[in-house]
């Protein structure tokens, strides 16, 4: 069997003929295997959808309890089979139940990473590279520029200059899914015990990440109507970055605009945005970490999709992997 008998890129989305399953879907189909919670890897309409539980579990959350027709959870590890083909969900350390899926029939395997990270999140399982013959990987920082810092060093920026300025709030844009609950942490694990405000599109998510065992501390709505500007002096305010582009934004005292992205490393970006502490902090793998995973994976051949595709298929066809662009269509990179 060759790559493209056992999957293909569709406009639907990455399909699987003997399966007839598409991974990540962005029009509805019969049949969907979502990797993770992101609107442009999970959407609402499917007839069949199998994820992770916690996948599930934030979809429900997202898109309401008839998000799909029907629903199945697939446990970590766990093969299971659909029209004879083989399939299997493994970590992909991106967000909270993101999972890389594996595609297996007749002796050929192919993973299809969805988005992932190697480095250590303590709010989600980590990465986990399974060997296979072709491997599908994202590439959203594929350039040699994007060489993400080191997280701590990056939240320690940010609790430096609320030492700093103590007579401002510090407003903290991060997307609701996976970024704000990671911010919280890091925070919390620098030693910030101090309660952290949040805007209210993030409380349903940060409940669900502490009922699956992410701690993070003591939390309030970031709410000004029955109190004033000063009561927020000094605070650390963590919302959707779309929150401080508008009024909502303009309650609070001498706010200190942040953004945490993995964007942020182009400081063309921060400006424009009018971010004044950028954080660079990302939930996918930097340049380095793409190609230390491809080099530990080692496959014999890798697909690249929705990024800077073009650099990765380069270095990999310089370092004799066989590589192409999926060019698949309808997934942000920048929702990050």
């Amino acid at each position: 069997m060759r790559p493209d008998d056992l999957l293909k890129p569709r406009p639907e989305g990455l399909y699987c003929p003997p399966g007839d399953f598409y991974i990540d879907p962005v029009r509805p189909v019969e049949r969907a295997l979502v990797t993770h919670g992101h609107a442009d890897h999970a959407r609402p309409g499917n007839q069949n959808v199998l994820a992770t539980r916690q996948t599930l579990d934030i979809m429900a959350i997202r898109y309401g309890e008839n998000f799909a027709a029907s629903r199945q959870e697939a446990a970590i590890g766990e093969r299971l089979t659909i029209n004879g083909v083989t399939v299997s969900f493994h970590p992909a350390g991106h967000v909270l139940g993101s999972a890389q899926i594996c595609v297996e029939k007749d002796g050929l395997r192919i993973v299809a990473s969805g988005d992932y990270k190697p480095r250590p999140d303590p709010t989600c399982a980590a990465f986990e590279p399974v060997p296979c013959d072709v491997f599908i990987t994202e590439a959203t920082f594929a350039l040699p520029v994007f060489r993400h810092p080191d997280d701590r060093e990056e939240i320690g920026k940010l609790l430096k200059s609320v030492r700093q300025f103590p007579e401002r709030s510090h407003l903290v844009g991060a997307y609701a899914l996976g970024k704000a609950q990671r911010v919280i942490r890091l925070i919390r694990d620098a030693g910030y015990d101090e309660t952290i405000y949040i805007h209210g599109a993030l409380k349903t998510l940060c409940d669900y990440y502490e009922s699956q065992g992410v701690a993070l501390g003591p939390l309030a709505p970031a709410t000004i109507d029955n109190g004033k500007k000063g009561d927020f002096a000094g605070a650390i305010v963590v919302g959707p970055p779309s929150a401080f582009a508008d009024r909502w934004a303009r309650r609070f005292p001498d706010p200190v605009s942040c953004f945490a992205s993995g964007w942020m490393r182009v400081r063309q970006r921060a400006k424009q945005r009018g971010v004044e502490l950028p954080i660079i902090l990302s939930d996918h793998a930097d340049w380095d970490e793409l190609i230390e995973t491809i080099t530990a994976i080692s496959p014999s051949e890798v697909w690249v999709t929705h990024g800077r595709e073009e650099a990765l298929v380069r270095w990999c066809e310089l370092n004799g992997i066989r590589a192409r662009p999926l060019h698949l269509v309808g997934y942000e990179d920048e929702a990050e």
